[in-house]
């Protein structure tokens, strides 16, 4: 599991199309990250493809994405993705909660509720500090697969206001995810058990509310319409085991790396998938830096699931933490047989290439899985090391430029594509790329001074 800053995609030239509507704005304070995991994500888009198909959606298309938060949120800001925080994924109480979630978001995209934000979009001086999120939907917005977002800022309460949505729209958004989920076979009483989680927060000041509280306003009557909507289901519900199973394997791996060895390992032994339990085990083992008991823990999962690519990158992990170079290596190469296109097991397969000394091996690696996954800035970071190692100093400031201008850091982005330019030759694609940084950057520096 890695953290990652925010970034939406990673076209640097469609990023000067979208400056416009940034320069109208502040750079956020600080970022929004994600928590990158290979399984995780395979999980969640396991859970979420029969909402997402019954919502007209495809769950090729749409990405379900991790952020490192505790509180409790879910939140959308182009149709491709849907934000969970992983605190609230840890609050759910069953596969059928997070379906919940899902389904809402996912009708906020189907209802045309981001259209609207567009609109607002246009007037964005209003929303003065929102910063590079105005970027991401103006780009998403207009831009389809081409389009760039730089970074999603999270600038209080214009960030609030931005991801907010109207009691209506609310309303709008429950019926169609009950709607969605009854088609997908899932009970819509799984909405209401939703709304019971969060009801109170709004007797509460605004600075004790949960996010998700904040942007998804609950009332009295919202609560009452999905009762209302469960009274009316006449469909059944399919109980699918592999629902559980991946709402446990996420869930489980979420907590082992975010809460305490020592509270994982006192609690796994209540969790009802042996694999599950193991994975746990060994991750906090690992994180106790006890590789012997952690690779005890992962080889006993991978005998209960041979050739599980997400088992097997996770002990990959384990072996490149601990300086188990060759090991690592051997590991991945069995986890990228099983799952050749996962853009983060390549990413992890490149890094341990890099760690373990094979720096034009990682480049090849890590471009390949670049251009499956534009989301991954870690790839550029060891991409940068790795073409410092060869001594090609201007791709390494190219990348690097590139970095921090798809995490929003545009003046720190301008100091490295200035940078490549000098080194790069002139009119070559590279130097294109690092000039269009370069124009980028001194445009949002121009538009702070007025």
């Amino acid at each position: 599991m890695t953290f990652e800053r925010l970034s939406r995609a990673a076209s640097i030239p469609a990023l000067v199309m979208s400056i416009a509507l940034y320069l109208a704005t502040a750079l956020p304070a600080a970022a929004v990250s994600l928590l990158r995991d290979a399984d995780i994500e395979h999980g969640l888009t396991q859970l979420a493809a029969p909402v997402l198909r019954a919502a007209g959606l495809s769950p090729s298309r749409v990405k379900i994405l991790l952020v490192n938060d505790s509180k409790f949120n879910a939140f959308v800001v182009d149709n491709k993705s849907i934000f969970i925080n992983y605190g609230l994924i840890l609050k759910m109480q069953g596969p059928e909660m997070l379906q919940a979630i899902i389904a809402h978001e996912a009708a906020h995209i189907t209802n045309g509720h981001l259209a609207r934000r567009s609109a607002n979009l246009r007037s964005a001086q209003g929303l003065a500090g929102l910063g590079v999120a105005l970027a991401v939907l103006a780009a998403a917005a207009g831009g389809g697969d081409a389009a760039a977002g730089i970074a999603l800022g999270t600038q209080n309460s214009a960030l609030r206001s931005f991801l907010s949505h109207t009691r209506a729209e609310e309303a709008s958004a429950d019926r169609s995810a009950a709607s969605f989920l009854a088609s997908a076979g899932i009970s819509p009483i799984a909405l209401v058990q939703v709304h019971r989680l969060f009801a109170g927060q709004e007797l509460l000041s605004s600075s004790y509310q949960d996010p998700y509280t904040r942007s998804h306003p609950l009332t009295r009557d919202r609560i009452r319409a999905a009762q209302a909507y469960v009274s009316a289901y006449s469909g059944k519900s399919q109980k699918r085991p592999s629902d559980a199973y991946w709402f446990a394997r996420i869930q489980g791996k979420i907590s082992a790396f975010t809460r305490a060895p020592k509270w994982t390992l006192r609690r796994a032994k209540e969790e009802a998938f042996e694999d599950v339990r193991l994975m746990r085990e060994a991750i906090a083992y690992h994180r106790r830096s006890d590789l012997t008991k952690a690779l005890n823990r992962i080889n006993k999962v991978l005998a209960r699931k041979p050739g599980d690519p997400f088992y097997l990158e996770l002990k990959g992990q384990i072996l490149t933490e601990n300086r188990r170079w060759s090991e690592a290596l051997n590991v991945y190469r069995s986890a990228l047989n099983k799952a050749p296109n996962d853009a983060l097991i390549l990413g992890a397969y490149g890094r341990a290439q890099l760690a373990a000394g094979q720096p034009k091996a990682a480049i090849a690696t890590l471009e390949k899985a670049r251009g499956r996954d534009t989301r991954d800035a870690r790839l550029l970071r060891d991409m940068s090391q790795a073409y410092a190692k060869l001594g090609k100093t201007g791709m390494a400031a190219l990348v690097t430029a590139e970095r921090y201008a798809l995490q929003g850091r545009l003046k720190d982005a301008g100091l490295h594509a200035r940078r490549a330019t000098d080194l790069l030759p002139r009119g070559s694609a590279p130097w294109r790329r690092a000039q269009d940084v370069l124009i980028a950057s001194e445009r949002f520096e121009k538009g702070k001074k007025r």
